[in-house]
């Protein structure tokens, strides 16, 4: 299992449009993704799991991918947060 933490920086947090881009981004890797904050965990894969956590600027995450491809997973996702989020 890979993790990185994350603090949001977008403005409005994870909102609908990047929660949307980050499920689809997740879809594409065969390791099982998840989202952390705080106490509550998220499948990354699943856009209402995302929108449940509810994180806001300046919060912190952590993503985690477990499985085939989890270091390539883990990788291309830290980049999409530091473009994205």
């Amino acid at each position: 299992m890979k993790e990185f933490k994350y603090v949001v920086t977008d403005p409005e947090g994870i909102h609908a449009r990047p929660a949307g881009i980050l499920v689809k981004q997740a879809a594409g890797y065969q390791s099982a993704v998840k989202i952390t904050k705080g106490e509550k965990t998220a499948d990354a894969k699943r856009i209402f799991g995302v929108m449940g956590l509810g994180v806001k600027t300046g919060e912190e995450v952590t993503i985690t991918a477990e499985g085939a491809d989890e270091d390539i997973a883990i990788a291309e996702l830290e980049a999409f947060f530091k473009e994205n989020l």
